[in-house]
């Protein structure tokens, strides 16, 4: 639906672009990168909001420093009440007005102060009875409301203030929205457009498995008490054990899907547009309809609404076509053509009824658009039917929808800075700014995502047109279009074509940094990178004036042949310092082509443009982060031994590698902790010397405070090194590993409120001492700093300062002869870091997937934790092989295998991107089915079926210079075979990961590694944006191929780019988050509510984050015993899981499990049970049965089913869990002795007491060892040993009673026990990490007291790792990847 307003550019006068971020119109649109995207960099809370509650050290890094700093309230506890006051200034409190439809009653509206007029339109037009108007007007005592005033500026509106719906006259342009309207109402309910991935609609099932249910109409149904109504029979396929992974459950039907039909046909009249004389008459448009009683009309559009005219649109033995535009009798005129079909087709008003009944009882986030388009990999065959709206789109250029902005197409370069310039001195301020700005970036992701296909498909002349097809480039909306290919031989020297596909993704990362550290006058370009058809395409916004100029005259900062000629400018050096200390740039000189000295703040490639509107734009970020030297070899420089030993520096197939802003940010963080402990330990040692001499009685209080508070931690670096200040740069001294884990989770409060500081100025006495002086004044302590910042490599004497030098290496960079120590001391700051990648990062990234603290179920997440800690993908074979080196390699069996088959399917990949390169448009199903065949099925003979002659062009083909990129017309392809595809990936993981696979075909790989194929169909689809028929498919026929050419729907794009952040609202969340785990659920409570608020301020209604916000929200709901409210916000949190990141996404997957929990607490029992059942099939589906999370899943299945007495049932999940519990956790685990105890008490319900015995026995004696004789734990275990002890020996003298007596023996009843709910709930809240401890007021208080201290001794280091078991009021285990 198109309201009116969608697509107003940012520059408009007068109108608040802003406003307008809520709308559900066509503008709202964007892409995944987790997506694929959507993911990526949602690091900020995508993964903390469970995170943080793990006992005070979720892992949990700080991408987000650079935001916070930029506001300058990066200490959000401190500034709290005044930003609450802040917040109070924007929620005005709303009223109601009475609304006066023609034709409907009266009735009320809540409104809000701040809501322009235009936002009751659209209320209106989503309304079931106004839902057919869409030219109206609102009017207050009869005078016009204009669409673009908040409802506060308007006089006399008030409570109760009646507002009336007056119909307006059409225009030519009000006619086509109202069409397109009533289309859009005629479509609602139909998924066509979610599967076909278009105007930002996306699936979602949770319905289908709560039936509507949840919530308040959860109250009709009867309660779960009449157990017998429930059917528990889970279906075959996600019993444990078995081996069939179907696809079709994966999108089950919908009923509400099954399409009732209106009406036939709706399409533009061939008659269009209005000849002259008939447009004096006020005719705007002609449509032909065909309704569902089959009867043909033909209807004008008119300034006065719609009637039925006189033409004939059919031809028939009878008839031909006859134009006669005059009035038909009856004309059955209507201001709405809803009105009109009403009168003419009862099959119509009968069933559009029904369907805005059915449309308005969906939940709004079943509709509302995303932000960024979701793909489905699956589909099932729609038919396709006829749309004269989509049709018209597809045809008229509609250059991002002229027809709906004044001053035709977009300039996207003035939106994105004009946005950005917005002031941000205030909350509301702020909030406007980001909401304008992440509003832009969606639309200007959209834009370039259709602009980028329409390339690759050939709808765009070139702007170079005579040149070579890689060579093109073009312009489409105001977006510029480039290809990932090595033109003029510009990267020759740095890896050709692979250079050239590398830098578009580090430019955008360059982008995505700047753009976070936000300074004021310096712009960056609207970016976004799509891979499209095994194309690359870069889509920019034009800088003004670009295109006039060459563009050696323009650029006056940088160089533009990579360091040869470089220039700089004061203004720009000015700018880039205020970024250089957020982004650890250092200053440096390098040399011109006139050997002068040249100062930059930046890498030499990034280049400063002053554009014709006065902006100082930088581009060509492509080295914002310094170089990685692991995969960068240089003769004559040595690595150091970390790195040497795991075989580096290695070959890459581009010399563009660079360092992570992640690493760059932990390895910083590693070296500040390394600092203030090297000084506190000569500061020690001084103290040492001085009492032995006795000279001084006293010792100055400031060389106390550091003393005393890192006392522990410094004794390590003392065992190492004879003298602090002989402590080598090396990377990786003992006491470096043992803070690796400390280095990325920053402790509590204090460590945080350095964070911003970490790379500023940081004196150590005076952070870890407030009353302090200067510590600087004390000679012996000044030279205990100088000797402290030697050792870490800081740039400054007097201060921790670690910059990086980005020009390092770079092939025709020099540097001044003066400057050569300066260098030195860079390039090892630059070897210490890839040593630390490899040396602290991958094994600290091991050992949180062996405590679980990440869980990667999927290629994706487990791309994010290695991203997360700043791990490029190009070590994943280093990291594979460090899990193959570990003891514990049983333990991360889950992760190798995601690993491998990461691994594989990013080689099938890189293959893939190429084989599609040479592939005509007519021969695209054919060859994509080929391939998979040859990538997929055990058929050893694949053959592709070339496309039939009379489609192949008789001339044979000379190379004609002007061929549109995506057409490649060659049949190389169709000789691939299964061998030569998997001796191609052998040879990919060897040459780009340095890993082994020794395996010839798939079947191999399967058996080798214990994949699924189902899993690696999904990867390689998602991958790729292939999106393919969901059926049954046979991938281990060795007769026929599993694909045909009829089995590919469609192959979409992928798309990367930067994701704005809502920086106060994070700050918000994280508080909210603090708060909760001090255990002040109330407050924490309060301030995630206000998080809420300004995420859905600035994103709108859906985005990764809410859903992160929602789902903690309804944990602590849960938690603070509101199961009603914690199930309607998990409800919206599953829904935009579903829609934000894909129906099978693993946290999609989790969001149901804990929606099943609050559910069963509900006593909505059987909804519980098949969301549960849901949940484990999409996790087999996505990572099979063989992981640590499938124990948790399976637990929860367990006990819902042993709570309605389906013990046999009961028994197969829990007896599973127990199995992955002890693989995974090792079987003197806690997790290991509550799974036996589990699996007994479901053995004593079905009164098999030997059976229960033995499993009780073990979870005694694992609770025995690990806690000890006194431990409740182990009491309680030994307890209920005792009861199964006695209930065994009834039953056995009963059963000697009636084996000697027979029939006449006298039974005693024997007492069965089936589970209270009470009981379930309780285990099942244990094992979901949910802990309740009755406490009274007294132990609150002793309690809060105690978190308190533990926390001021975490602050002042003394506690490393916080005790497993800590008496938190809650304590939340589950980590999300």
């Amino acid at each position: 639906m198109v309201s009116k307003t969608d697509d107003i550019p940012a520059s408009v006068p007068n109108c608040n672009p802003v406003n307008l971020a809520y709308e559900a119109g066509d503008g709202v649109q964007d892409s995944n990168e987790t997506s694929k995207t959507c993911l990526k960099d949602s690091c900020g809370c995508e993964h903390s909001a469970d995170t943080v509650m793990v006992n005070g050290n979720g892992a949990h890094e700080h991408t987000e420093e650079a935001d916070s700093k930029q506001d300058g309230n990066s200490e959000m506890d401190g500034g709290d009440d005044s930003n609450e006051q802040e917040v109070i200034v924007i929620q005005d409190t709303g009223f109601t007005v009475k609304i006066q439809a023609p034709g409907t009653e009266p009735f009320d509206l809540q409104v809000s102060p701040q809501e322009m007029v235009q936002e009751i339109h659209q209320v209106l037009m989503d309304r079931e009875d106004t839902c057919h108007r869409t030219c109206f007007s609102l009017q207050l005592d009869g005078n016009v409301l204009d669409n673009f005033a908040e409802l506060k500026s308007i006089e006399g509106l008030q409570e109760g203030s009646l507002l009336k719906v007056v119909e307006e006259p059409y225009t030519v342009r009000e006619a086509r929205i109202h069409v397109r309207h009533i289309r859009d109402l005629l479509k609602s309910l139909d998924p066509s457009d979610s599967y076909n991935g278009v105007d930002c609609n996306s699936l979602s099932f949770l319905s289908i498995f709560t039936d509507g249910d949840l919530g308040d109409s959860g109250k009709r149904k009867k309660k779960g008490n009449e157990l017998e109504q429930i059917d528990c029979t889970p279906p075959e396929h996600i019993l444990p054990g078995s081996k069939d992974r179907p696809l079709i459950p994966l999108q089950p039907q919908n009923k509400d899907w099954k399409p009732m039909q209106c009406l036939k046909v709706l399409t533009m009249s061939g008659w269009n547009p209005p000849p002259g004389n008939r447009k004096m008459h006020g005719d705007l448009m002609y449509l032909c309809m065909v309704t569902v009683e089959e009867r043909h009309v033909s209807v004008t559009a008119s300034t006065r609404g719609f009637y039925l005219n006189q033409s004939v649109n059919i031809s028939n033995s009878s008839t031909t076509y006859t134009f006669n535009p005059k009035p038909a009798n009856p004309s059955f005129l209507s201001h709405s053509l809803v009105e009109l079909l009403s009168q003419i087709s009862p099959t119509f008003k009968k069933n559009f009824t029904a369907l805005q009944k059915k449309r308005v009882q969906r939940h709004p986030f079943e509709r509302i658009a995303t932000p960024f388009q979701v793909y489905s990999w699956t589909a099932p065959q729609v038919d396709h039917a006829m749309d004269c709206v989509r049709a018209e789109d597809a045809y008229t250029s509609r250059l991002g929808y002229e027809e709906h902005i004044p001053g035709q197409t977009r300039d996207w370069n003035e939106e994105l800075q004009t946005t950005r310039e917005l002031p941000r001195k205030n909350l509301p301020e702020r909030l406007l700014r980001e909401r304008a700005i992440f509003k832009v970036h969606s639309d200007f992701a959209a834009a370039a995502t259709r602009g980028a296909m329409a390339v690759i498909d050939g709808n765009v002349m070139a702007i170079n047109p005579g040149e070579e097809t890689r060579m093109q480039m073009f312009i489409w909306n105001n977006i510029f279009f480039s290809l990932g290919f090595d033109v003029r031989d510009h990267y020759r020297e740095l890896g050709g074509d692979a250079a050239a596909h590398a830098a578009p993704t580090n430019d955008l990362n360059g982008v995505r940094a700047y753009g976070a550290v936000d300074v004021e006058g310096l712009y960056t370009l609207g970016t976004v990178v799509v891979d499209y058809r095994g194309y690359r395409v870069t889509a920019q916004s034009i800088i003004p004036g670009i295109l006039e100029r060459e563009q050696e005259q323009s650029v006056i900062y940088g160089s533009i042949d990579f360091g040869k000629t470089v220039v700089s400018h004061s203004k720009y050096l000015e700018l880039l310092e205020k970024t250089s200390r957020p982004l650890k740039v250092q200053r440096h000189n390098v040399l011109n082509e006139k050997d002068e000295s040249v100062e930059l703040c930046s890498s030499v490639e990034c280049k400063g443009i002053i554009g014709n509107d006065g902006r100082h734009y930088i581009l060509d970020l492509l080295r914002t982060f310094p170089p990685d030297l692991n995969f960068l070899p240089v003769d004559g420089e040595e690595l150091s031994p970390e790195s040497k030993r795991q075989g580096f520096p290695r070959q890459h197939r581009h010399r563009l590698a660079c360092l992570r802003q992640e690493l760059i940010e932990a390895f910083v963080e590693h070296r500040y902790l390394l600092f203030m402990k090297m000084a506190a330990l000569q500061l020690m040692q001084q103290k040492v010397n001085k009492e032995a001499k006795a000279d001084i009685p006293a010792i100055t209080e400031t060389a106390e405070a550091p003393s005393e508070s890192n006392a522990d931690a410094t004794q390590a670096t003392a065992s190492e090194s004879p003298s602090a200040t002989e402590v080598s740069t090396d990377s990786t001294s003992q006491a470096e590993s043992n803070t690796s884990a400390t280095s990325q989770a920053p402790t509590a409060g204090e460590e945080n409120s350095s964070k911003p500081a970490t790379n500023g100025l940081v004196e150590p006495t005076a952070t870890l001492n407030g009353e302090c002086k200067s510590p600087l004044e004390d000679p012996k302590s000044r030279e205990v700093v100088l000797n402290a910042c030697k050792a870490v490599g800081s740039i400054s004497n007097t201060s921790f300062d670690i910059r990086f030098n980005p020009d390092l290496f770079s092939p025709g960079v020099r540097f001044p002869e003066d400057s050569t120590d300066e260098v030195q001391k860079q390039k090892q700051l630059l070897k210490d870091a890839a040593a630390f990648l490899v040396s602290c990062q991958i094994p600290s990234l091991v050992k949180d997937c062996l405590d679980h603290s990440a869980l990667p179920m999927d290629g994706a997440t487990l791309t994010e934790a290695l991203r997360q800690r700043g791990i490029n993908i190009r070590y994943l074979g280093t990291v594979l092989e460090f899990v193959d080196k570990t003891p514990a390699k049983a333990q991360l069996e889950h992760f190798y295998r995601i690993g491998i088959s990461e691994l594989i399917t990013r080689c099938a990949k890189h293959i893939f991107k190429t084989y599609l390169q040479g592939v005509e448009l007519s021969a695209l199903s054919a060859a994509v089915s080929h391939f998979l065949n040859c990538f997929l099925s055990s058929f050893p003979d694949a053959v592709a079926h070339l496309p039939p002659d009379e489609l192949v062009s008789r001339r044979k083909s000379r190379k004609r210079r002007n061929r549109i990129p995506g057409s490649g017309d060659n049949t190389a392809w169709a000789s691939l075979t299964p061998s030569e595809l998997w001796k191609n990936i052998a040879s990919e993981a060897k040459s780009y990961y340095y890993f082994t696979i020794q395996c010839e075909s798939v079947d191999q790989v399967v058996e080798k590694y214990g994949f699924q194929k189902t899993t690696l169909l999904r990867e390689i689809s998602v991958k790729t944006g292939i999106q393919i028929l969901i059926k049954e498919y046979n991938f281990d026929s060795r007769h026929k191929p599993a694909f045909t050419e009829e089995d590919i729907l469609n192959i979409f794009p992928v798309v990367k780019h930067v994701n704005p952040k809502a920086s106060d609202a994070f700050h918000f969340f994280q508080s909210g988050q603090a708060k909760v785990q001090q255990g002040f659920l109330k407050e924490g409570c309060e301030l995630i509510n206000e998080a809420l608020n300004l995420f859905n301020n600035v994103y709108g209604a859906m985005h990764v984050e809410i859903c992160a916000c929602l789902r903690l929200l309804a944990r602590l709901n849960y938690i603070m015993g509101d199961h009603p409210e914690a199930l309607s916000n998990q409800q919206k949190a599953v829904l935009m899981s579903e829609r934000v990141l894909g129906i099978e996404h693993p946290n999609t997957i989790q969001e149901y499990m804990h929606l099943a929990l609050y559910c069963f607490a509900n006593g909505q029992l059987s909804t519980a049970l098949r969301l549960l059942y849901r949940a484990r099939y999409l996790m087999l589906l996505v990572s099979g049965e063989d992981h640590p999370e499938m124990a948790l899943l399976d637990s929860n299945i367990g006990l819902v089913l042993h709570g309605v007495m389906e013990y046999d049932l009961s028994l197969r999940f829990l007896e599973n869990a127990l199995t992955i519990n002890t693989k995974y956790h090792g079987s003197r685990s806690l997790k290991v002795a509550l799974s036996h105890h589990l699996v007994a008490r479901v053995y004593e319900s079905k009164a098999e007491f030997r059976s229960a015995l033995q499993h009780e026995k073990e979870g005694y004696t694992i609770y025995k060892n690990q806690m000890g004789e006194a431990h409740e734990k182990t009491k309680e275990s030994s307890e209920f040993l005792k009861y199964l002890t006695q209930q065994a020996v009834a039953l056995q003298r009963t059963m000697n009673e009636i084996y000697k007596n027979g029939s006449n023996a006298s039974i005693t009843p024997l007492k069965f026990t089936a589970p209270s709910m009470a009981s379930v709930l309780e285990q099942l809240n244990i094992i979901n990490g949910i802990i309740f401890i009755p406490l009274s007021q007294k132990d609150l208080e002793n309690l809060k007291a105690e978190v308190q201290r533990r926390q001021q001794l975490q602050e002042l280091g003394k506690i490393e790792e916080l005790t497993e078991e800590r008496p938190l009021e809650l304590e939340d285990k589950i980590p999300i990847d």
